[in-house]
């Protein structure tokens, strides 16, 4: 009887593998039929997909497992490399009519400091490139996906579109793109393109932006262009005067004037406080400290101990040599200058004439190119970057289902597990759901167009909060101190110092600066940082304690 029950258990057990099995299969085979592209790399790559011959790609891609996931994808295996891979497309397809959705996952398993990764949807391959050549020069019409460097953290859309007058092609950059989830879990980014000219960027099935092709205010630079440009041929006339205001030539300097005088002067009144130590030093060789053993006269010099504050002076007004204040001089002006007066002659910033730009044209609908092929060219400092679930569709239906059935799950347990570690860390070693709140809201202010000048600052003290989360306050704080300064320029005008922006109470290390682009721009902005650092630190001639 028992080993008839054990028989029947481990029956039932098989049918639940099969059963489980075929629902995989019929889930993918249905997405393939349903999809017009779907790549769930439930097998190898190679041979379906072709990596670039070019020397300059050395990084290796695999076939493995998302962490705690049977799921496999195409992982981005080892740092500070070069990737580049691509997929042909067995028919092209036209984003001219209908909806199309592109959509993939991304897991950036070991974080994201300075990297890409985002897919370039290429042209066919008569625009004049070849699979195994693949590289960032390779035409595409789409870009899309997280991009994070420095004061870059995007998800970006970028549509190269080709102007008809021009002939050219141009890169139009989806404004105020949204930014990349600062954490290690699996994310689904889909674009949702529509006949009405309207495009949709989600985020985990979450929409975060949406905008026009045609519109001015959505893409730079705008796909329809000026319909006049500044005359390239016309000059700034030799008598033209620019200035506002200018000195008053009839102004005398006043005969008391004294532009010599100090601003500051010693204080003839101040007394030494009682009890000064005119004898004794304000430092003192430390008695404790010792000479360390490994020290070496001929190649260190002579050790002398380190110093340390005189105990004497602390019960005393002060110690050594005792000096008369200096105090404000209420005779210093400094030095004179003529008031400013309206200048006469003033003709205003000076501009040159429009005329028609010879590249303008209308047009009711982008001329999107076909795609052909999916490819990955990405620098990244990172690895463990994992694609999955790839996936071009004319439904919007068939994508959520796509997220539902095969991101979900996996999204749902890996929150699971980072919300168990956070517990169990005390939020140590991660951020709360509050403070990832946080700097996403201040990654989106970071990207508002008037603080452009800014940035850079701004995004340096977020990342700092990112590795740190007990410095998130301080964070918030040294941010507000820049719109703070801003605000009063604006409103009180006028050119104000640089603004200094207070530093968080810990240090952090100083992250890479990047300007978007190509992978390899990335790359020779690494290299520049490294040329530039300073060489390591000489020894002290000065003991340790």
């Amino acid at each position: 009887m028992a080993g008839t029950r054990w028989r029947r258990i481990t029956d039932l057990l098989l049918l639940l593998l099969i059963g489980c099995s075929a629902s995989q299969i019929h889930a993918s085979s249905e997405y393939e039929v349903d999809s017009i592209f779907y790549e769930p790399f439930s097998e190898s790559f190679e041979g379906r997909w072709i990596v670039s011959s070019k020397d300059e790609y050395q990084g290796v891609w695999k076939l493995s497992k998302s962490e705690g996931h049977d799921d496999y994808g195409l992982l981005m295996s080892e740092k500070a490399r070069k990737y580049a891979v691509v997929k042909e497309m067995d028919k092209a397809v036209s984003l001219a009519d209908g909806t199309v959705v592109l959509q993939f996952e991304v897991r950036l398993q070991n974080g994201l400091e300075c990297g890409g990764a985002y897919l370039k949807y290429l042209r066919p391959q008569e625009a004049g490139w070849k699979a195994e050549e693949f590289d960032n020069e390779s035409p595409y019409s789409i870009m899309f996906g997280p991009d994070k460097c420095g004061s870059t953290n995007k998800v970006h859309f970028i549509l190269k579109h080709k102007n008809p007058k021009s002939g050219e092609y141009v890169e139009h950059h989806l404004k105020d793109p949204p930014s990349v989830p600062s954490d290690k879990l699996s994310h689904v980014y889909t674009a949702v393109l529509k006949p009405d000219n309207e495009v949709r960027i989600l985020i985990d099935g979450e929409e975060k932006k949406k905008a026009n092709f045609l519109s001015n205010k959505d893409f730079e630079p705008a796909l329809i262009p000026a319909k006049t440009i500044p005359d390239p041929e016309d000059k700034k006339p030799e008598d033209w005067d620019e200035r506002a205001k200018i000195p008053d030539p009839n102004a005398v300097k006043p005969d008391d004037w004294d532009e010599d005088a100090p601003m500051e002067i010693e204080d003839e009144d101040a007394v030494k406080p009682e009890g000064w130590l005119d004898d004794e030093p304000e430092e003192i060789d430390d008695p404790e400290a010792t000479r360390p053993e490994d020290w070496d006269d001929e190649e260190d010099g002579v050790w002398e101990p380190t110093k340390t504050d005189n105990p004497k002076c602390s019960l005393a007004p002060g110690c050594g040599e005792w000096k008369k204040p200096m105090k404000h001089n209420p005779a210093y002006k400094g030095k004179w200058s003529p008031p400013m007066i309206d200048n006469p002659s003033y003709k205003g910033i000076w501009k040159p004439r429009e005329i028609p730009n010879p590249d303008y044209f209308e047009t009711e609908k982008p001329n999107f190119e076909p795609i052909a092929a999916i490819g990955i060219e990405i620098w990244t400092m990172q690895d463990g970057i994992l694609f999955d679930n790839i996936l071009i569709a004319d439904n919007e239906k068939v994508a959520e289902s796509v997220r539902l059935t095969t991101w979900k799950p996996k999204f749902e347990t890996e929150k699971e597990k980072q919300k168990a570690e956070e517990e169990a860390a005390g939020l140590s070693d991660g951020l709360s759901s509050y403070q990832k709140k946080v700097f996403d809201l201040l990654y989106k202010i970071a990207d508002v167009s008037f603080l452009d000048a800014y940035k850079p600052r701004i995004i340096e003290l977020i990342e700092k909060g990112e590795k740190q989360p007990n410095i998130t306050i301080g964070v918030i704080v040294s941010v507000v101190v820049v719109l703070l300064s801003i605000f009063f320029k604006i409103l009180f005008g006028g050119k104000k110092p640089a603004v200094t922006v207070p530093e968080p109470n810990r240090a952090a290390a100083a992250e890479t600066s990047h300007d978007e682009g190509s992978s390899g721009e990335k790359e020779d902005e690494i290299e520049k940082e490294e040329a530039e650092a300073p060489p390591p630190r000489r020894r002290s001639t000065r003991g340790e304690t």
